[in-house]
Parts: C-alpha cells; sequence; structure tokens
C-alpha cells in the first residue's frame, strides 16, 4: 500500500513536468497526462491540485484558465461517464479530453481578437491530446501496476506433491499385490479331490473291521469304487445307479458312505464358494485402491501455472477490466491437462454492482479467446472481492429433453437419468434401468447414478467411475438387482462422443441424412466384479441428435427387429427440439402398444449445435 501511495505521488509530481512541455505555442500534454491519470481512478484530487499549481506557477494567466477549464471538463465527464456505466473506456476519456481542449481553445480564440491564430491548430491539438491521451495511459498504468502483481511465481509445493506420488505409489503397490494373489478357481484340484476321498474314508473305513481287507492291496476294487462315486457326485451332486450298485457290491455300509461323500461335497463346495468370494473382494480392493492411486496421482501433477509468461495478458486485463468499472486482482492463469487454459481471478466493483458479462467481455478482450465463466458464478459483481473462474468457451453448444412413462401399476419408474455439465466443456448423459420395476427397481438405478456422479465429480476418468460403481454395487451383494449403465460422454470444444454401454438397451444418432444404432451385449451392473466396459466412439457435428432409450422401448415394439424399426421412428419426426422428439418417440412407441406402458419407458435426447 505504501509502495502505491509513493507511486501516485510521483505521478502527480511528474504532471508538473508536462507543465512545462510546450509544442507549436500549446500544451497538450497537459489535458493528455490528466486524463490519463484520472481515469486511472486513485489519486484524482492529488494530481489536479499538483497540476494546478505547477500551471499557475509555469503558465500565462490566460493559458492557465484554458487548460484549467480543460481539466474540470474532462474529470466532470469522466466523473458522469463512471457513475452512468461503472467504468470509463479509455478512448471516451481521450475523446472527451480532446474535444474539450479543441472547443475551449476555438472559443478562446473567436474571443481574442488580437491574438487570433488558425482555428485548424486548435482541431490539430485536440487530435493530439486524444492520441497523447491513448498512449499515456498505457503508460501510466503499466507504471502503477509493475511489481504490484502479486508474487506468481510461488514455489510449487514440491513436498506436498511428493509426498501424494509416494502415497499413490503405496496404493498401485497394494492393488498389485491383490492382483497378483491365486486368482478364481472354478473346481476341484487333485490334491482337494484326495483330501475329500481321505475325509471320507477317514471317518467311516478307519472304524470298519473290514478296512485293512478293503485297503490293503492297491489293486483293491474300492479304490475304483470310491473314485467312481466321488466323481458322480462331483458332477451330479448325488451318486448316481451305476456307482451306487458298484459301491453296495464292495462295501457293507454303503448307504454311510454314500451319504458322507455328499456331506462332504457339499462343505466342500460351500468353502470353495466362499473361497471364490474372497478372491473377488481382494479383486475389488485392488480396484478401488488403483483408483485412490489415480486421483492421488492426479492431484500431484496439477494444471500448469503460466501466470508468468502470460504477465502482459494479466495487465491488460486490469487495464480492460478497469475501464468497465471492475478493479481485478491476484489473477492468474493455469494450462490445463486438456490444453484449454483456465484463468482465476479476485473481482470487486469500483461502485455499486457490476454485471458479470463486463468482465467477461474484458478478460476475453485481455486474451483474445473467448471464455466463459463457471456456470455457478455471481451475476453481479459487488464491493466484495470474490473469486471467479474462467474456461474457454467451448465450440458446441447443447440442449437435451427427456420422455418417461411408469409401468402400468407401479408406484414409480424402476428407470433412473442424470445430465452432469463438466467445467473442462463435457456434457455427460446418464441413463440407467433397474432390474424389475416399482421402489426396489428406482432405488437401484439411482444409486448406480448417483455413485456416478460422485466419482466424476471427484475427478475420477469415466472407466475408473464406472469400475468404482459396480465394486460398490458387487460387494452390496443384493441379489436379483442390478441395472443396466448406459453413458455417452460428449465432448463440448471437439464434438467428439464416447459411449459406454453396459448391459444397456442400443443408442441412435440422428444426423441430417441418416440415423445410425450403436448396440450392446454386455452384463448390467452389479451382476460381476470383472466388468466388461463396451466403449465406442464417434464423431458428431452441429445438427446431430444423440437418442438414449431404456429396454421397454424397444422390447415391446414387438418386431423382429426392433433397432430397425426404432430408426425409422426417428427418422420420421422432423423436429429440432429434444424435448419434443423424445415425446413424438415415445407417442409412436404406444402405437404400438395399444397405448399401454408394460414396462417403464425413458427416452434421453439430445441435440448439439455449433456456437455463432
Amino acid at each position: 500500500m505504501k509502495r502505491q501511495n509513493t507511486k501516485q505521488v510521483l505521478v502527480s509530481l511528474l504532471g508538473i513536468c508536462m507543465c512545462r512541455i510546450s509544442i507549436a505555442g500549446c500544451f497538450p500534454l497537459i489535458p493528455a497526462y490528466f486524463a490519463a491519470g484520472c481515469l486511472e481512478g486513485s489519486g484524482r484530487m492529488l494530481l489536479a491540485v499538483v497540476m494546478t499549481l505547477g500551471m499557475a506557477v509555469l503558465l500565462p494567466v490566460t493559458t492557465m484558465v484554458k487548460y484549467l477549464m480543460v481539466i474540470l471538463v474532462t474529470a466532470v465527464v469522466i466523473r458522469l461517464m463512471e457513475w452512468v456505466n461503472k467504468g470509463c473506456f479509455t478512448w471516451a476519456g481521450a475523446l472527451t479530453a480532446g474535444v474539450a481542449t479543441s472547443l475551449i481553445g476555438i472559443f478562446g480564440e473567436l474571443l481574442d481578437l488580437k491574438n487570433r491564430t488558425a482555428l485548424w491548430v486548435d482541431l490539430m491539438e485536440g487530435i493530439f491530446v486524444f492520441g497523447a491521451t491513448m498512449v499515456i495511459s498505457r503508460i501510466l498504468h503499466s507504471f502503477l501496476e509493475w511489481k504490484l502483481q502479486p508474487d506468481i511465481d510461488v514455489p510449487p509445493e514440491e513436498d506436498h506433491r511428493k509426498r501424494l506420488k509416494d502415497y499413490a505409489e503405496s496404493f498401485q503397490g497394494l492393488s498389485d499385490i491383490f492382483l497378483k494373489m491365486k486368482m478364481e478357481q472354478a473346481d476341484f484340484t487333485p490334491e482337494e479331490m484326495g483330501q475329500i476321498q481321505n475325509e471320507i474314508t477317514g471317518r467311516l473305513c478307519a472304524n470298519c473291521d473290514s478296512c485293512a481287507i478293503c485297503w490293503e492291496n492297491e489293486d483293491s476294487p474300492m479304490y475304483g469304487c470310491l473314485s467312481q462315486l466321488i466323481e458322480s457326485i462331483r458332477q451330479a451332486g448325488c451318486a448316481d445307479r451305476d456307482a451306487r450298485l458298484r459301491m453296495e457290491k464292495y462295501c457293507p455300509y454303503a448307504g454311510t458312505m454314500i451319504e458322507e461323500a455328499v456331506h462332504v461335497f457339499e462343505r466342500a463346495r460351500l468353502n470353495l464358494s466362499w473361497y471364490n468370494r474372497l478372491i473377488e473382494n481382494r479383486e475389488v480392493i485392488a480396484e478401488q485402491l488403483d483408483a485412490m492411486a489415480y486421483i492421488m496421482e492426479d492431484c500431484a501433477s496439477p494444471d500448469v501455472d503460466i501466470s508468468k509468461e502470460r504477465r502482459t495478458s494479466l495487465t491488460e486485463l486490469k487495464y480492460r477490466a478497469k475501464e468497465r468499472g471492475v478493479l481485478v486482482s491476484d489473477g492468474r492463469l493455469f494450462e490445463k491437462k486438456n490444453g484449454r487454459i483456465q484463468l482465476k481471478v479476485n473481482a470487486r466493483a469500483k461502485a455499486g454492482c457490476v454485471p458479470v458479462k463486463e468482465l467477461t467481455k474484458a478478460v476475453e478482450k485481455a486474451l483474445d479467446h473467448p471464455m466463459m465463466p463457471h456456470k455457478d458464478a455471481k451475476a453481479l459483481i459487488g464491493k466484495e472481492k470474490t473469486l471467479f473462474t474462467y474456461e474457454e468457451e467451448t465450440c458446441y453448444q447443447s440442449i437435451y429433453g427427456v420422455a418417461r412413462l411408469v409401468e402400468d401399476g407401479a408406484p414409480v419408474s424402476g428407470d433412473n437419468f442424470s445430465f452432469l455439465e463438466r467445467a473442462d466443456g463435457r456434457l455427460i448423459l446418464s441413463l440407467s434401468d433397474g432390474m424389475g420395476s416399482g421402489v426396489r427397481a428406482c432405488r437401484e438405478s439411482e444409486t448406480v447414478i448417483e455413485l456416478l456422479e460422485k466419482f466424476l465429480e471427484a475427478g475420477f476418468g469415466m472407466e475408473t467411475a464406472i469400475r468404482m460403481m459396480n465394486s460398490a454395487m458387487v460387494i452390496k451383494g443384493e441379489e436379483d438387482l442390478f441395472s443396466t449403465v448406459d453413458i455417452a460422454e460428449i465432448n463440448l470444444y471437439s464434438g467428439s462422443c464416447e459411449f459406454y454401454k453396459i448391459g444397456a438397451a442400443a443408442t441412435f444418432i440422428r444426423h441430417p441424412d441418416e440415423v445410425e444404432c450403436l448396440v450392446s451385449t454386455s452384463l448390467p451392473a452389479g451382476v460381476y466384479h470383472r466388468l466388461e466396459i463396451e466403449r465406442m466412439q464417434k464423431q458428431l457435428a452441429g445438427g446431430d441428435f444423440l437418442v438414449m432409450v431404456t429396454d421397454g422401448v424397444l422390447e415391446y415394439l414387438h418386431v423382429e427387429k426392433p433397432e430397425e424399426t426404432m430408426q425409422e421412428i426417428i427418422a420420421g419426426i422432423e423436429t429440432n427440439n429434444p424435448n419434443t422428439l423424445a415425446k413424438r418417440i415415445l407417442e409412436h412407441v404406444l402405437l404400438y402398444t395399444g397405448g399401454k406402458a408394460p414396462d417403464d419407458m425413458t427416452v434421453l435426447v439430445a441435440g448439439i449445435w455449433e456456437k455463432s
């Protein structure tokens, strides 16, 4: 603050020097310098007093009166402009000073009959004042802002980042250890079959009087009988007729032997099931540890701060914003991982409230690139300092709509959906169909959508978020409660769209000349811990529409190829309104079902257009 006050005093004292510079008998730098200093906003009174004293000492009385009147008119007009528009553009202040100089000079020449000079001199002086004001304003602004910019060379928190990377490597190592453990076992190994056989004979044959006769010789038929019995129980769950008859021929306790063998196998199968469940949980934990490692690694690699390289742009931003009545500070520019620019800046209004769109115009002029504030930013800038974040403007805009029908007799729909607009220019459409209908199906699909949104908002990648969601559903472990997942991720910068399908119905893309169909064959989420994600990528163009539907929309068309029928339905609807398109699709489907809704039906539609 002291440094800034010192600079304002220096600027004011420099105004005295302007009173000594004469050009063709005029002193045009006086109004030009005053107008430039007045546009800076602070120290106006000091500048006016110092320059008045300088003119009183250095200039003749008539000349002093002329430029004193110019200064007065300039100060009043600039202040009125700021009062009306919350700010004053540099060209407006310069024009005011130039016009006031010319007019007052001309009127003065008309009154001074003895020393009259050519009127074109006054006109040229006004033009000179306008140009000089534009130049001096830039110089003064750069001088006042020089070294007042906050220290943007903040050293990176290397220790903090290193610790995050170490944590990420630790979690990744744990994940690898879990994944390297013994995988699932589909059936009993030969060693386990031998243990089962020993357990059966150890319980019954050890206390039998005929044990030595049955098992003493290696060529005893009991070995073959028991092997045949165990194999039949392993395959069918019970002893077949041949194994039973053969065992009864050689063993007086065949019934007890068979019963004991069945019990031993039941326990062994239960143990195998629990063992496989444990392996599944290990893999689920490994995936979650891997996801934690990913997010920590991402946090340890922040966006690149390019404020130092773009210091000129930040200074220009202050200048442009000041003209619109906004004072900005602590501006920081970042280059994100996707190559886009992000701006973070503190802003407050000089007086009253200023619309954010005025700051947006200043940002676009300073950075020479279309920019947009975050969607949750304030609409007005007040006197209190507020942080604003700007992202690069997207090339495409999107509008979306939905149409739904609840199954006849059901209280709620088992389908759930969401539209998520990300700050990085991605639009994510999610659609989930819970198995069955009613409250349970609704709760299940709602959980799927909520988990996906939370993981994505936390910074996880799409596939990682889907696997984390599936892990949670598998661990939840409710039988017969599975959900399909249909996701479309549209990049509004490039127009590319990625589709992620897990047991979902077909998706359709309506181009101006055709309707494209994307089909999935994977299982729903929550069925198996090793999730199969069908991923496809398509390039969208302005005017394309994306249509996502649940199974209930296609299954009850009652035609041999429902996807082709749906393509014909979509192609036959002439509308560019996503909401209308979704409603008309359902209306056509109801023609095939007799006006009834035998299942939950949901249609999501999104259209993209190039921004003008």
